[in-house]
């Protein structure tokens, strides 16, 4: 018997010794690498621009006297500008369910608002001969609020904007024969309508290709030194400007990788 229990004892160690020296079937917990960002062009973003405007400023003048017009002509206006801009964009590319729009070579619709502020450079100039006087006109400051529509073709985007302009002008008008002069300084508030075409470099930096049409609208000043307060003169600034532009969109949530479990 008591051979017999040193046998039985002995097989049982040997057995649960081999048995800790094969390998476990347990099946070690398996990591999903993590996801690749995919492109898209939904989220925030800031930039600058800088490029040039070209426009007319149509002026007039008119006898506060007889009431009748004495001036009627147009100028050229040119110069430069640039500043910086920042908006949001959602892209259909976000939305499985209008996935449908997806098929624009990985794009789809994008809208957005953006906004701009901007310093100019833009200045015309022109002679009133009836009314004896040099009026000039000058951009200080432009901003603008836009809305932004268009379709991307994976990482091109071509869109289409518009909304309202700001802008500050300062006149200058001067009397040659009495040397005198007035001054005037004018915040407008307009509109600013046009399109361009964007692409992005990598995920986060892209570069852009802009034009715009912009309407300040018309405005009369009255001149009390130049002609005595009895010349009123009026005008409105129009301005194209086209402007290249270089952006940083924020990168959006990505999710922590996945463990799977077995």
């Amino acid at each position: 018997m008591k051979l017999l229990l040193a046998v039985s004892t002995l097989t049982l160690v040997s057995a649960t010794a081999f048995a800790a020296d094969l390998p476990s079937r347990r099946v070690p917990a398996a990591y999903a690498p993590a996801p690749v960002p995919v492109f898209t062009w939904t989220g925030f973003y800031v930039g600058a621009h800088v490029g040039g405007e070209f426009g007319s400023t149509a002026t007039a003048s008119s006898s506060l006297v007889t009431g009748g017009v004495l001036d009627g002509v147009s100028a050229k206006r040119s110069g430069f500008i640039g500043g910086g801009y920042t908006g949001y964009l959602f892209s259909t590319q976000s939305v499985p369910l209008l996935s449908a729009l997806n098929g624009l070579g990985g794009g789809g619709g994008v809208f957005g608002l953006e906004g701009d502020f901007d310093g100019s450079t833009g200045r015309s100039s022109v002679l009133l001969p009836n009314a004896g006087v040099l009026a000039t006109t000058r951009d200080t400051i432009q901003g603008s609020v836009r809305g932004r529509l268009g379709l991307a073709f994976n990482r091109t985007l071509v869109y289409a904007t518009g909304g309202a302009a700001f802008g500050g002008l300062e006149n200058n008008y001067f009397n040659s024969a009495t040397g005198t002069a007035d001054n005037a300084s004018r915040s407008r508030v307009g509109y600013t309508v046009g399109g361009g075409i964007e692409y992005a470099l990598i995920n986060n930096f892209s570069v852009r290709v802009e034009y715009r049409f912009t309407d300040f609208g018309r405005y009369t000043d009255n001149l009390p030194n130049t002609t005595g307060g009895l010349v009123n003169v009026s005008q409105r600034v129009t301005e194209n400007r086209v402007q290249g532009g270089f952006s940083y969109k924020f990168e959006t949530f990505t999710p922590a990788p996945v463990v799977a479990r077995y």
